[in-house]
């Protein structure tokens, strides 16, 4: 700088009177503090003081050269995760020379909130820190959120993590642009100057925030870590690489990690019910090795005990930390507020990001009584919603890292999802909303079940009304069509694919069953649950059969269908094993359809007691039970139920040595499904053949 004389009035510069000066004490020249850009240090001037300077080039870079290494260290007992490295390790060409000039490869870690993208990434960087000589950056978008430690717009400010990155590369805030487009210019610049460099972007919500920090130096690559899918970024080379949960055995791992191997010895089955109850999710086994490592009166066991409770188990997943500080006082206030880590806050930074239609279906999910659904249940969950908007609201849930799409294309929520999609219903649904819902998906399964059952067997016997439940008049016509109409007709062998639909939903049906009962929902309990009992008749799951037929006995709001249910259910008891309590319940059966007038039904349970007494080891009553059921099965006409009865007589004969009645009975059999086109017909001609 330059202190010179200014003009005077003529315009003419010339020495000038000795200004007067101040005494001694009255003059102070002091600088204290930080300043920056240009300071002048003088005693009194007269007229002014003109700098001349010239500006450092903006965004030029100090002196020194950095070589930034931001990346945090990888969480302590980190496990598991070979594949999805040995995949990032390929896609970046890890001892290689690199993939070429002017290419960037670009990694993306992706997956639920707390599944351990972040412990992925910066595990991976850290085994690979030799290979990035130009550095290591690091930005953190949940900080520049609103609501983080700083501020930005909605999914972060793309600028804002330009800045932070060449703060980083040395550029000092005097001389760091104001605009985007500079400071992405600069950053073009800096990176390209700097060779292999690599940058870590942890929680990215959208592509932009990537593609905006791509490094431009040779063998330079980046790595990001998102909830959401990010699809696009397939568009710019980037290999997505999913994680999923931990399975039993890494989860266990961790824990010993965390907690010391010699605790999770001493209390092994505890240890993997917990492992079960955080659902492998890495944030929630941390969480509970916290609270286990501060507090070592706690056992595994009573931790998994609380946790057992799904309505608490998400606010005891959790850790404290030291208590808040109280913004301007210097010491804490009483009883502070402690800071907390929960999954619940996790999920919540996703879920606030969702638009209203996926947060709505995301609320109605979490009350879904069914463990996995499709498109067309996920529609009926959220209140009969039209099938192409329930599929756009499953979409964004699904790139949003929220559910998880089975190889059925059927999908599902990870059990602590469902558990937060539950509370964010309970906080902002009506009070209602649980039971609404419930009705809505029991009518659901009710109507495909009762569909299902007429494409396996359409003439079977049955109390529920097809009419009533499908909409259709007496002769199978109204508004859904023909009785065989739905899901399954189309279909080269409707039974074959209604079977196949039964045997995936089965876990479903029962679940809705069982909540349906909870809820007092009786008339679709019983129909639901005669209608699923064709799928027990060809695959006999004896648990499930036995369970939902109880289910339809304790709900059924007549007496005939209490009937029936209780007949089946004798032949579940029988069929597992039960015969004796299966002949109370078969007998009991018989009673309530005589009561009912019901002989054809009456004499199916008398026929299915005889078989029962043969298993009991006795012929007599055997023979006895069947061969008056075969006749009142005659007199029905009931021939098909008659010759399978008489097949059971031919086989008891033969057992007693009398050939010449069994040979009879099997004629008679035969008879019957010649007749009506039978596929048995050739397995008793051949019992003929050889007998």
């Amino acid at each position: 700088m330059t202190g010179r004389d200014e003009p005077d009035a003529s315009g003419e510069r010339g020495a000038r009177a000795e200004p007067e000066r101040l005494p001694a004490a009255e003059t102070r020249n002091d600088l204290s503090g930080r300043v920056e850009g240009p300071v002048a240090q003088v005693g009194v001037v007269q007229g002014s003081i003109t700098f001349n300077y010239h500006a450092a080039a903006q965004g030029a870079e100090p002196a020194r050269d950095r070589h930034p290494d931001q990346v945090p260290r990888p969480p302590r007992g980190f496990v598991d995760r070979h594949a999805p490295l040995a995949a990032l390790d390929e896609a970046f060409a890890v001892g290689t020379a690199g993939s070429g000039p002017g290419h960037c490869p670009i990694g993306v870690f992706s997956g639920l909130p707390g599944i351990g993208k972040t412990a992925a990434a910066t595990q991976w960087a850290h085994r690979n820190r030799r290979l990035f000589p130009g550095g290591r950056l690091f930005v953190d978008f949940t900080a520049l959120r609103p609501g983080g430690s700083g501020a930005g717009a909605v999914g972060g400010d793309v600028s804002e993590a330009l800045a932070v990155c060449l703060r980083a590369l040395g550029v000092h805030e005097t001389y760091l642009p104001t605009g985007f487009a500079e400071r992405a210019a600069l950053y073009r610049e800096l990176s390209g100057r700097r060779g292999r460099m690599l940058v870590v972007l942890d929680d990215v919500t959208r592509p932009a925030q990537v593609t905006a920090l791509v490094p431009q130096g040779d063998g330079s690559a980046l790595l990001a870590t998102s909830t959401w899918q990010l699809g696009e970024l397939v568009l710019d080379g980037a290999s997505l690489l999913p994680l999923d949960v931990l399975d039993a055995d890494s989860a266990l791992e961790l824990l010993a990690a965390l907690c010391g191997p010699r605790r999770i010895a001493d209390e092994p089955a505890a240890a993997a019910r917990l492992v079960e109850l955080c659902g492998g999710l890495p944030l929630a086994l941390r969480l509970c090795a916290a609270r286990l490592v501060t507090r070592r009166h706690l056992t595994l066991a009573r931790l998994a005990d609380e946790l057992s409770d799904e309505q608490s188990r998400l606010a005891r997943i959790a850790v404290s930390g030291a208590p808040a500080p109280t913004p301007g006082s210097p010491a804490p206030a009483p009883a502070p507020a402690r800071e907390e880590r929960t999954v619940s806050a996790a999920l919540d930074l996703v879920y606030r990001d969702l638009s209203d239609l996926a947060a709505r279906l995301y609320r109605a999910l979490g009350r879904l009584p069914a463990l996995s659904f499709d498109t067309a249940v996920a529609a009926a969950a959220a209140g009969d919603w039209p099938v192409e908007t329930a599929a756009e609201a499953l979409g964004e849930l699904e790139d949003a890292g929220l559910l998880t799409v089975l190889e059925d294309r059927r999908s599902t929520l990870h059990g602590l999802v469902r558990l937060h999609a539950r509370e964010r219903s309970v906080a902002q649904d009506p009070p209602g909303a649980v039971r609404e819902t419930a009705g809505r998906v029991a009518g659901h399964y009710l109507r495909l079940t009762v569909r299902a059952d007429l494409a396996v067997r359409a003439d079977r016997l049955r109390i529920t009304d097809p009419a009533e439940v499908l909409g259709a008049d007496r002769d199978g016509h109204g508004p859904e069509g023909p009785y065989g109409a739905g899901p399954f007709a189309g279909a080269d062998d409707p039974g074959r694919d209604a079977l196949r639909w039964l045997e995936a939903e089965r876990g479903n049906i029962l679940a809705v069953l069982r909540t349906a009962a909870e809820l007092g929902f009786d008339r679709p309990v019983w129909q639901t649950a005669e209608a699923f009992t064709v799928l027990f008749l060809h695959h006999r799951h004896l648990a499930d059969w036995r369970e939902s037929l109880e289910l339809g006995i304790a709900e059924a709001g007549e007496p005939r269908g209490e009937a029936l249910a209780r007949y089946f259910l004798g032949c579940a008891q029988h069929a597992a094993g039960d015969s004796r309590t299966a002949l109370t319940t078969l007998g009991r059966a018989r009673d309530a359809l005589l009561a009912l007038d019901d002989r054809r039904m009456a004499a199916r349970a008398l026929a299915d007691t005889g078989r029962v007494r043969a298993a009991l080891g006795d012929p007599a009553g055997a023979v006895a039970d069947l061969t008056e059921a075969a006749e009142v099965l005659r007199r029905g006409e009931a021939f098909h139920y008659e010759a399978r009865i008489m097949e059971d007589l031919a086989g008891l004969a033969e057992q007693a040595g009398d050939s010449a009645r069994a040979r009879d009975c099997l004629r008679r059999a035969l008879a019957v499904y010649e007749e009506g086109g039978s596929p048995r017909a050739a397995a008793v001609l051949e019992r003929l053949a050889t007998g």
